[in-house]
């Protein structure tokens, strides 16, 4: 059973964890768990470890809309090495401070993997939802799409170092924000581009159409790619890249535009039914957890 059926099993018994965090009188809080062998290739880094296992909680916080106030992560391994732990928090701490939160500690214990679990915590009183595209809306993402997927093949080449840099990411909290008085659905995009539009059309029964030639393509993915194609696979079907995939009324796209500090790019519109890019049906494919 693969962690999309898993939850599906559960969702009648937990109604409130349909989207990327939970919400409780104001409080979002979300969780999430990385290893070594599924999330960090032989050349991650202890500090890079410590600031994607962070940012990427922060990063559902963001989709919600919500200020980021404070993160803890939960860290095993062989061994409690040093060197390693300092790096750990020391990412995990910036990665927080990159975005206005705390880092607060969390919990340590001997694993034989070595694996993180992370809990970070915001605040809002009007959280944005998958729930609310409606047709006539377009749909938008943030930033560029690709970049984890290019970190992967540059950790394949060796080339640790920009592998690394390219592995650490910014959640968009501030542009969650700012998207909030506009946005009427909003995910980030940790399962893929194809796959959060199934997502965002299945929690508001709509559907969408985009064009392949407005998907904004991360400049390290051009350097790794194989072939238009597989640069294809790996914007919009590899996720990880957390960047916000989102719907706003067409009349409210330069007002966000103006308030966001990183790019916004429209890359299609709500429709009644159907995900379509380029007038073909879009497969709901995407990076899926615990795959079997």
């Amino acid at each position: 059973m693969d962690e999309r059926s898993a939850l599906r099993l559960l969702a009648a018994d937990l109604p409130a964890a349909g989207d990327d965090a939970a919400v409780v009188n104001g409080l979002v809080v979300t969780t999430d768990m990385l290893h070594e062998t599924t999330d960090f290739p032989t050349g991650t880094t202890r500090y890079t470890a410590g600031w994607r296992a962070v940012a990427a909680s922060l990063s559902d916080v963001a989709a919600m809309g919500a200020d980021a106030t404070a993160a803890v992560a939960a860290y095993g391994a062989p061994t409690l090495d040093e060197t390693e732990l300092r790096d750990f928090v020391r990412g995990a701490r910036e990665a927080c401070e990159a975005v206005g939160a705390d880092y607060v500690g969390g919990d340590l214990d001997t694993h034989g993997e070595f694996t993180v679990a992370t809990t970070a915590l915001g605040e809002t009183d009007a959280p944005l939802l998958r729930s609310g595209a409606t047709p006539g809306d377009v749909v938008c993402v943030t930033g560029a799409l690709g970049r984890s997927a290019a970190a992967l093949r540059a950790f394949d080449a060796g080339d640790h170092d920009r592998a690394n840099d390219l592995f650490r990411f910014t959640p968009r909290v501030a542009a969650g924000v700012a998207l909030r008085p506009h946005a009427t659905a909003a995910m980030d995009s940790s399962d893929g581009l194809a796959r959060s539009l199934h997502q965002l059309a299945d929690a508001s029964d709509c559907g969408f159409e985009v064009e392949w030639d407005a998907v904004p393509v991360h400049d390290a993915v051009t350097d790794y790619a194989r072939d238009p194609d597989d640069e294809r696979a790996m914007t919009a079907y590899f996720g990880e890249d957390f960047e916000l995939v989102f719907t706003l009324p067409a009349g409210a796209v330069s007002a966000v535009r103006d308030a966001l500090s990183i790019p916004l790019t429209v890359v299609g519109d709500v429709t009644r039914e159907g995900v379509l890019a380029d007038d073909v049906p879009l497969p709901d494919a995407g990076y899926t957890h615990a795959d079997d």
